[in-house]
């Protein structure tokens, strides 16, 4: 300890909070630049935070969990929003992290020298600093920015309008007529809370989505497809998932949605106990997309017409590095290549943690990232040649885009099968590293 930071991590969420335990576990120094007043990211409850007061997770809790620091036993399967936040800072004070953390210091700019080597600049309470460092880790999270509907219904619309993003609990909704519009987990939170304080609840799909019970044969239903996952391929996955799912609690179109044009695991599944009984019992209404608005009326796509007070967008997040020049950003950066969705094809020492979208558990991903990360700045992995990367990109994102389409491909993985396929790299890259040492 005290030694000059080589690695500069961007974020104390989740993504570089395990960064930075798998750089001290490498023994790499490093510094963390975290632009609010504490650690855990997206689940502190607050002004700037997706989160919402009834938000719970949506994966279950052994799937969740680090691997080196298991929530308790005790807690239920799918925590609240507050025991995550306490979690993460538990893992922080655990493991020693705190103390590499410049907390409420806002990157503003990255820079790539001739060199190689990096310059972070950060304003913070006592004004601007630089450090220069070997390597940069991007770990800022992907749902921070909100996402305006695109493209946006025709029409004025003079109800009141929010993002979920300035959701924060159902007091926002109270005696209102509140339109909903989004098919995933957000969406059916908050849906879910209208339908116990609004006048009225409507929920607008655009497409189908498969909504899945939290619990199927008395089991958190994640942990079923992780079962299947270490045996059978996809394909064979989703037609056994599907059928259970259907057999469960039927179609989405026996509840009034829309029906779903891609099978299952083909998308973000969305969890949900609650929002199959609630319109099953008329308490919220299902509505297809928006056709156009008029004033304080919704027309929709079937052509009904709805008077609303309030309209909520759950239509997602831009993901965003503002820092980054943007000729490293390819096109943007939900289509960046990146080897393994981890190192930078054409910049040595830039790395990213957990820019991507997993069809399960985020923090066991986060955790192999980083552990991938640490161990190349350590010198013990090594990555394959140049060619064989963009070879695997290329792979990878053919192979994406059939299964999941043209809806961020480039940041899509299956939870269980890229958990595996980080290991393998893991371990490949050792003994690359090994050979190379000889």
């Amino acid at each position: 300890m005290g030694q000059a930071p080589r690695v500069a991590v961007i974020g104390a969420g989740a993504a570089g909070l395990a960064t930075l335990k798998a750089l001290a576990d490498a023994d790499v120094p490093a510094v963390a630049f975290e632009a609010t007043d504490t650690v855990g990211g997206l689940w502190v409850y607050g002004a700037d935070s997706p989160a919402y007061r009834t938000l719970h997770l949506n994966t279950s809790r052994t799937r969740t969990q680090f691997a080196d620091h298991p929530m308790p036993a005790h807690w239920p399967d799918y925590p609240d929003h507050t025991r995550v936040a306490g979690y993460l800072r538990d893992y922080a004070h655990r493991f020693g992290l705190l103390d590499a953390v410049r907390l409420r210091h806002t990157v503003v700019a990255v820079t790539r020298g001739p060199d190689d080597r990096w310059t972070v600049r950060a304003t913070g309470p006592d004004g601007t600093s630089e450090v220069t460092v070997a390597a940069v880790v991007v770990a800022n999270g992907h749902n921070r920015a909100p996402r305006p509907p695109e493209p946006r219904p025709a029409g004025d619309c003079t109800a009141e309008q929010i993002h979920s993003h300035a959701y924060r609990g159902p007091d926002q909704l109270a005696d209102r007529r509140v339109l909903v519009v989004g098919g995933g987990n957000s969406a059916m939170d908050i849906a879910v809370d209208a339908s116990h304080t609004a006048r009225r609840t409507l929920l607008s799909l655009r497409r189908g989505v498969w909504v899945v019970p939290k619990h199927l044969l008395g089991r958190p239903s994640d942990t079923l497809n992780g079962a299947l996952a270490r045996r059978l391929p996809w394909r064979l996955r989703q037609r056994i998932s599907q059928a259970l799912v259907t057999a469960a609690v039927g179609p989405p179109t026996r509840y009034g949605l829309p029906a779903p044009t891609h099978g299952f695991l083909q998308d973000h599944p969305t969890l949900s106990d609650a929002l199959l009984s609630r319109l099953a019992h008329g308490e919220i209404e299902a509505r297809p997309g928006i056709a156009a608005f008029h004033g304080d009326r919704v027309e929709f796509t079937d052509g009904r017409v709805d008077a609303v007070d309030l309209v909520v967008w759950c239509t997602g997040y831009r993901v965003e590095v503002p820092f980054l020049d943007p000729a490293l950003l390819d096109a943007g950066p939900d289509t960046l290549p990146l080897y393994r969705h981890v190192f930078h094809l054409d910049a040595p020492g830039l790395a990213f943690v957990g820019l991507m979208q997993s069809t399960g558990a985020a923090f066991p991903l986060l955790e192999a990232q980083a552990r991938l990360v640490a161990a190349r700045l350590a010198g013990r992995y090594t990555p394959p040649d140049p060619a064989a990367q963009r070879a695997a990109c290329r792979a990878e994102l053919r192979a994406a885009t059939a299964r999941w389409g043209h809806r961020r491909p480039a940041m899509r993985v299956d939870f269980d099968v890229y958990l595996a396929q980080l290991g393998r790299e893991l371990a490949a890259g050792a003994r690359r590293a090994a050979r190379d040492a000889t």
